[in-house]
């Protein structure tokens, strides 16, 4: 089943009075792209976060925001480096002084520098706080996956439709087609006819010939059996276990390069027509597929 680039999804987690709130989001992207906001504590984490991204969404860019709620007795993830803290201060002085700026220092100024704040070491508290957070990741990871299925689903039945309508044109193509074979022998014959008034001039056998090259030019029966073959493992595809973004977007390509050798071949006003409602068709076809994964 094929799958969305779109979709949201959240997951919620809490144990021994830590709480994880994750979201995802994720659009349509040639690659998997992940970016993360997380708090401090989980900073070191950031590859396994992607490693389980990884392991369930092949494309898209994927954004995660993660807030945790932690109980009123709970200790901050974070401490004071009081030597950074000082060199700071002692700096903004400086540059208070050379510039001769005569606002006095404030906290805001310091918050700007988060060097002077730092994680504290990995402990068992921290062991509990990943836990609890890769619970809620995966959750988030899985509701997410379950929008862009839904959404693949959708895209899927639009698609299908659009590829009965196109099979449906390539058949009146063809009969059309195979209608104006015999159509433009005789329209040949006549304007000969005309041309030539002594028939014993024309040469027989060179103008069969002539017919016969026509008709081959005009006999798009090859490129209608192409074009409905890609049509068929197009329907394959998309109906597949597997997530198939990549070969879709190559058998419409195929397809597309079906539907210009027949409008070239075929210099009627009706057929060109069908043909520019097939191109249509396959362009809106294309747009879909720049969304699935």
């Amino acid at each position: 089943m094929i799958e969305s680039m779109t979709g949201f999804g959240t997951g919620e987690a809490s144990e021994q009075g830590i709480s994880f709130t994750v979201e995802l989001r994720s659009v349509n992207n040639r690659f998997l792209e992940i970016s993360s906001r997380i708090p401090r504590s989980l900073s070191q984490r950031e590859n396994e976060i992607r490693d389980l991204v990884k392991s369930k969404i092949a494309r898209g860019k994927v954004s995660i925001s993660a807030v945790r709620e932690d109980d009123s007795t709970s200790e901050l993830t974070v401490r004071i480096d009081d030597k950074k803290a000082k060199a700071v201060t002692k700096l903004l002085n400086q540059l208070r002084k050379t510039a001769k700026i005569k606002e006095s220092l404030k906290m805001e100024h310091l918050l700007h520098f988060s060097e002077i704040f730092e994680s504290k070491e990995v402990n068992d508290d921290d062991e509990a706080e990943w836990i609890v957070f890769q619970k809620a990741l995966t959750k988030g990871i899985d509701a997410l996956k379950t929008m862009r299925m839904k959404e693949g689903a959708e895209l899927s039945k639009d698609m299908k439709v659009r590829v009965a309508d196109i099979n449906t044109k390539l058949e009146t193509v063809e009969a059309l087609s195979k209608k104006r074979i015999p159509e433009e022998r005789t329209r040949l014959q006549e304007r000969i006819a005309q041309l030539v008034s002594d028939k014993s001039v024309v040469d027989n056998q060179r103008l069969e010939l002539e017919i016969a090259i026509l008709s081959e030019k005009l006999d798009v029966t090859e490129e209608c059996v192409r074009f409905r073959s890609h049509n068929k493992f197009f329907l394959e595809a998309l109906n597949s276990k597997e997530s198939e973004g990549r070969k879709l977007n190559f058998m419409i390509q195929e397809m597309n390069r079906e539907a210009n050798t027949i409008g070239s071949k075929c210099n009627d006003v009706q057929i060109a027509h069908l043909v520019v409602g097939i191109k249509e068709e396959l362009e809106k076809i294309r747009e879909q597929l720049q969304n699935i994964e």
